[in-house]
């Protein structure tokens, strides 16, 4: 029998709105977000790989998740990083992207390659103080105001969740798309083993 052992609460700190810009000031920087960027280079690589193997019924096709299809998630992900670079003050998107005019993998692929580049673009104009430079943006649900790192920190962190529902559908289809997580992306940088 394995003895767990029994865990103690922690005190969750909460900080003043200072300390929080003490804390983005001191911790992120543009390198921050261009590694942030640079994995999810690497991992959409790695995805779109495993996802070419699909039929094209197999890419359209509702399988699970938020947005149903694989190409539908991709989709999403994509309009979704491209939508905070435009709020940030990068290339503009104009409506969000819709699945049915991306009938092919390719026609994904090449428009994400295209955003990446509207990405690193953008960051090249910037500097670490401008990622504490508060940004307006507005939705359905009304206004709202954050730092510019912050923003594009989710922007990069958001295809994670959708990499992952897309993981999920194409091992229910019988695919294989192995680790994208970022400590395996940094192994693979290194030239190590991380697992």
């Amino acid at each position: 029998m394995v003895v767990l052992p029994i865990l103690t609460p922690v005190r969750i700190a909460t900080y003043s709105a200072s300390q929080k810009s003490f804390f983005l000031e001191q911790a992120m920087t543009i390198k921050d977000i261009e590694s942030l960027y640079d994995y999810g280079e690497w991992a959409n690589k790695k995805l779109f790989a495993v996802s070419s193997q699909l039929t094209p019924e197999q890419f359209t096709q509702p399988v699970a998740g938020s947005y149903g299809s694989i190409r539908n998630t991709l989709v999403h992900a994509l309009s979704t990083e491209w939508g905070w670079l435009d709020r940030c003050g990068g290339a503009k998107r104009g409506p969000a992207l819709k699945g049915e005019d991306y009938p092919a993998l390719e026609s994904v692929v090449t428009h994400w390659n295209r955003v990446d580049g509207y990405v690193r673009e953008f960051l090249a104009t910037l500097s670490d103080a401008d990622l504490l430079r508060n940004v307006e943006y507005f939705n359905e649900r009304g206004r709202y105001s954050m730092p510019i790192g912050e923003l594009l920190h989710h922007g990069a962190n958001h295809a994670v969740h959708h990499r992952g529902q897309v993981a999920l559908m194409l091992r229910m289809l019988g695919y294989t798309p192995g680790n994208f997580d970022i400590l395996f992306y940094y192994a693979e940088k290194r030239g190590v083993s991380a697992w």
